[in-house]
């Protein structure tokens, strides 16, 4: 039996109120293999009636950066009052396969481990709707993965060596090869990506066309724009989401139940920055003449985001710094905003903020043990981080899309290829 979905919470608006990406295009339309489970809330214009509703107070689903877009194509995805979001049944026969596959991985009496272990990686399943104005309309309804996110950052990655499934026909395979002939190689595809920009309080998208343009040589920058906050790349989420594959992975080795096709990866991470002030009265750390538009105001006031917790001037001229979690970003910020002379005067006190206080460790960097250069010290610090500091960001990766699930007795292949691929591109981005 479904679970009860989760009671409508206040949302933020902030950049909750446009549609991401850009649906597949007409021969995808009729294959209907790969549509995300995403998620949004209203924002100004919709809430004031500037959108078009749907179905019984359903409105199209925002932030969907692939798959059928509602109005465009003959199915889509909506966003139902109560926060879930609702995914239109396919025809047969990728719509029942895909309903019974949630059906038995959610089914209240499963005593399977396997099948148990998996829900930690899909989207939690409330069951079916129907509007009573179309009863004949059937939606899966599917719990909202960016529901938690100010502004989520959102990929849609379809895994796998093949794009269709062993029942495919000659003339569906070669119209499958035909979209991305690297899919065999390179193991992954990437559908779309929306990514929040701190610096312009923007939004870029890229659509399926994008992953497309993406070879060997080029795949491992394709997906970092996806990481890059228009400051800095965000270490941290990289290694949170390689963190999560892995755990996907692990699923997979170990069972040999399923075979997935024409599957996607999801991932979500939050885009915002809380903003701390780091007041710079006593001691000139940044030459404003060299520091990017934006990250000064006020004068003496830097900005950056909530690794940084307190910045003080201290009677000596020094400068004590309160860091938690990811030493990345101030590493980049300071080596941004920092000139070399300065270095004398900075004083680092580092420490773990973690709830459960598990990391006690204190490290105080001076000049004397920095020998004037603060910046590999920095780094070196970061990197010796225990690994649940690095990769403690908000961050969700989720298996979406299940149209095309077939029973197997052996490892599904072609999905763990995938993902030890996507792995390695990751893990080389966050080396870099």
């Amino acid at each position: 039996m479904a679970t009860e979905p989760p009671r409508p919470a206040a949302r933020s608006e902030g950049g909750r109120g446009c549609c991401a990406g850009s649906g597949r295009d007409e021969t995808e339309e009729a294959e209907a293999a790969a549509q995300p489970v995403l998620g949004a809330s209203l924002g100004p214009a919709e809430a004031g009636g500037g959108r078009r509703r749907a179905l019984n107070g359903c409105v199209p689903l925002s932030h969907q950066v692939a798959g059928h877009m509602y109005g465009k194509d003959k199915g889509g995805i909506l966003q139902h009052p109560d926060g879930t979001v609702l995914k239109q049944l396919q025809p047969p026969p990728r719509g029942p396969r895909e309903q019974e596959f949630y059906k038995k991985v959610y089914d209240s009496d499963c005593c399977d481990s396997i099948l148990l272990e998996l829900r930690e990686y899909l989207p939690k399943y409330f069951g079916v709707w129907s509007p009573p104005t179309a009863p004949n309309d059937t939606y899966l309804k599917l719990e909202d993965v960016t529901r938690k996110f100010n502004k989520p950052c959102i990929m849609d990655v379809k895994i796998g060596q093949k794009s269709y499934d062993p029942y495919a026909s000659a003339e569906k395979i070669q119209q499958q090869v035909s979209k991305y002939p690297l899919m065999e190689e390179i193991g992954f595809l990437v559908l779309g990506m929306r990514v929040y920009h701190v610096s312009s309080d923007s939004y870029e998208t890229q659509n399926q066309h994008y992953g497309r343009s993406l070879t060997k040589e080029t795949v491992k920058d394709g997906i970092s724009k996806f990481f890059h906050s228009g400051y800095c790349l965000r270490k941290d989420v990289v290694a949170a989401s390689i963190q999560k594959v892995e755990k996907i992975l692990e699923w997979f080795e170990g069972q040999t139940q399923l075979n997935f096709y024409a599957s996607s990866l999801l991932f979500v991470y939050e885009g915002s920055h809380q903003v701390t002030t780091m007041r710079l009265s006593d001691v000139t750390l940044a030459e404003k003449r060299r520091v990017p538009k934006g990250l000064l105001s006020g004068g003496d006031v830097l900005e950056y985001n909530n690794n940084i917790h307190v910045l003080k001037s201290t009677e000596n001229g020094k400068i004590e710094a309160s860091v938690s979690k990811d030493l990345s970003k101030f590493y980049a910020l300071h080596k941004k905003a920092c000139s070399k002379r300065h270095h004398s005067q900075l004083s680092l006190k580092v420490e773990n903020i973690e709830k459960d206080n598990a990391w006690k460790t204190s490290t105080c960097i001076t000049q004397e043990h920095l020998n004037g250069n603060v910046l590999p010290q920095l780094e070196k610090v970061f990197y010796h981080m225990p690994a649940e500091t690095k990769e403690s960001a908000n961050v969700e990766v989720r298996m979406i899309d299940f149209a095309h699930v077939f029973p197997s007795n052996t490892k599904d292949e072609g999905y763990i290829y995938g993902l030890k691929n996507l792995i390695t591109v990751l893990q080389n981005i966050l080396d870099n």
